[in-house]
């Protein structure tokens, strides 16, 4: 088995997990698998996909992971109990063959609070099924000489006494083993360098922070299940507010855009949340337009978090934290150049929400080219709600 846990997954399932049992409990939703990386062959893998996912869907909580859970701050003790009795439902995973040659069709539809916890999983089986067939003897050396030359530009650079980097990369590593070894690695060699893993199974293996809030889906969801459109933002971070009262305060800014994020994080959400999360664009644009409103809305931005977690790479995340050095917090979540970097082409595999509640929902992101919405009428007047260009692409 290549799960054999259910913490094996990212920090944020279990934060929106908790929101959704308390908030949203009846919500139905829909995921939609997709291979953004063109001419891979997965069709000989699918019976092999299909038996990792079963035994997926056998797992339950165990006792000393229930406990894990309780001791983090921000979960309650309801959310755990009802944990106890949880297990991913088979019957609302299909994986069928894909319309195109090679293509998967895989699909998750069911109760949000019984599914949620299905996409980071599948992905980590889909990338590790294909990588052990195509790459049967992996040149690990090469991926533990990458892995030191990243952590060599961090630690041996006088001007990065406060730079911090968490690993982001538990849906496209290339194997759990090799997952395991990063985090041990950057643990035991960078020092206060490293803030933590995303991966809740690793933080409690290893005794590191685990890391994350919230996730594209919760906001797209929230489409759905808000008063109307316009005010679906706004919604979503005034009942993640209701449900943690300050904590995990780092808003996610790109499910509309950056215009629309900065039109609705008003004074009151600017003081209310720790920092922002950018997720598509340019990094420094974002950064800057960022810092910009916080001094707007009369708030120190010195005060604030801005961590940037798209397609980073060490290299990239030191230039940021260069160019924002004394004017703002910041920290880099780093996934797949972290846990898929050996020298193989990653695979750049999805599993996105398309519908809650029978309505279609969208993500528009300020990075084009990540096209996800399955109805281009539902996507039109997205856009004209939220004043969004033509040219800004959904996903």
């Amino acid at each position: 088995m290549i799960i054999t846990s259910l913490l094996d997954t990212d920090l944020y399932k279990f934060s929106m997990m908790q929101v959704v049992l308390h908030h949203f409990p009846a919500a139905q939703v829909q995921y939609r698998y997709q291979c953004r990386t063109p001419n891979i062959d997965l069709h000989p893998y699918i019976d092999e996909i299909r038996d990792e996912v079963k035994a997926l869907c056998q797992l339950r909580f165990t006792e000393d992971e229930l406990n894990y859970l309780r001791q983090l701050r921000f979960i309650k003790s309801d959310f755990v109990d009802f944990l106890g009795l949880f297990h991913l439902p088979e019957r609302c995973i299909s994986i069928e063959y894909g319309d195109k040659p090679g293509e998967l069709a895989i699909e998750v539809e069911g109760p949000w609070l019984h599914t949620i916890l299905f996409e980071i999983p599948v992905l980590a089986i889909i990338n590790e099924v294909y990588f052990r067939n195509t790459q049967p003897e992996p040149d690990w050396a090469e991926g533990r000489r990458r892995l030191q030359e990243k952590m060599r530009w961090v630690t041996e650079d006088p001007e990065l006494t406060d730079f911090k980097v968490a690993e982001y990369g538990t849906r496209r590593r290339f194997s759990k083993k090799w997952h395991n070894e990063v985090v041990v690695t950057m643990k035991e060699q960078m020092g206060n360098h490293f803030a933590g893993t995303s991966n809740v199974w690793l933080a409690k293996q290893h005794e590191v922070l685990p890391l994350g809030t919230m996730a594209h889906e919760y906001l797209q969801a929230c489409q759905a299940l808000g008063p109307r459109l316009r005010d679906s933002q706004v919604f979503a971070f005034e009942t993640w507010a209701k449900e943690y009262r300050g904590d995990l305060g780092i808003a996610l800014s790109d499910v509309y855009g950056l215009d629309a994020f900065l039109a609705d994080f008003d004074m009151y959400f600017c003081k209310l949340f720790d920092g922002a999360r950018h997720d598509s664009g340019d990094p420094f644009v974002w950064g800057e337009r960022l810092l910009a409103h916080y001094q707007q809305n009369r708030v120190d931005p010195r005060t604030k978090t801005l961590i940037f977690s798209d397609g980073l790479t060490i290299p990239k995340a030191i230039e940021l934290a260069k160019h924002f050095a004394g004017r703002c917090k910041v920290s880099f979540g780093i996934g797949t150049n972290l846990t898929n970097d050996l020298g193989y082409e990653p695979l750049q595999v999805v599993m996105k929400m398309v519908r809650c509640n029978g309505q279609p929902v969208a993500k528009v992101s300020d990075t084009p080219g990540k096209t996800m919405c399955d109805d281009p009428a539902y996507l039109a007047y997205l856009r004209q709600v939220f004043h969004l260009p033509e040219h800004v692409e959904s996903e």
